[in-house]
């Protein structure tokens, strides 16, 4: 009832005196309406929002922050999964190589060993061949010196007759062997 007089003193205040009237929202009779509206307005925007958006709101922050918390410690478990997976690929790379270093040495042994075994029996057969050859050289070289008094005679012989002299064989092989004693 207050607002309607006051509405009407203010309409005639203004109507009276010829002046062009204000925006309606800025006149003076409004605001009391203004006022209960915006209150009401608020009110009720602060009801909808405290009762039914920002719980939700809320639930969908928490929500993601405990995805997000999860997801993080997901990741945590699955890097401590990897960081140990790889140290136990490295300790097998490290067993992996040193069994293999184990088995190289063990070839290399071996080889080794067939390479000094068949050194010293091509050296057996080489020693057994030179031993022969040896032997065959000294036989050789026997026969060669048997033979030498003998050619010996017979180029000395050979020499005399031809330089006219005449020697038995006799003589000239006791000559040579003189002369090779």
């Amino acid at each position: 009832m207050w607002l309607l007089t006051l509405a009407a003193e203010t309409a005639a205040d203004h109507g009276d005196h010829g002046e062009k009237a204000a925006f309606p929202p800025f006149e003076t009779w409004h605001f009391p309406s203004q006022l209960f509206w915006l209150a009401i307005t608020f009110g009720g925007l602060y009801l909808v929002l405290s009762r039914f958006i920002l719980p939700k709101l809320g639930g969908t922050i928490e929500k993601r922050g405990d995805t997000i918390a999860s997801a993080l410690d997901e990741a945590a478990k699955l890097n401590d999964q990897a960081t140990e997976a790889q140290k136990a690929l490295e300790l097998r790379l490290a067993e992996a190589r040193a069994s293999a270093r184990e088995t190289a040495n063990e070839a290399r042994a071996k080889i080794e060993a067939e390479i000094a075994a068949e050194t010293r029996k091509v050296d057996q057969q080489i020693e057994a061949k030179l031993e022969a050859a040896e032997a065959s050289i000294a036989e050789t070289r026997a026969k060669a010196l048997a033979s030498v008094g003998d050619i010996a005679a017979e180029a000395a012989k050979s020499m005399t007759d031809r330089f006219g002299l005449n020697a038995s064989a006799g003589d000239v092989s006791s000559a040579v062997s003189e002369a090779l004693n």
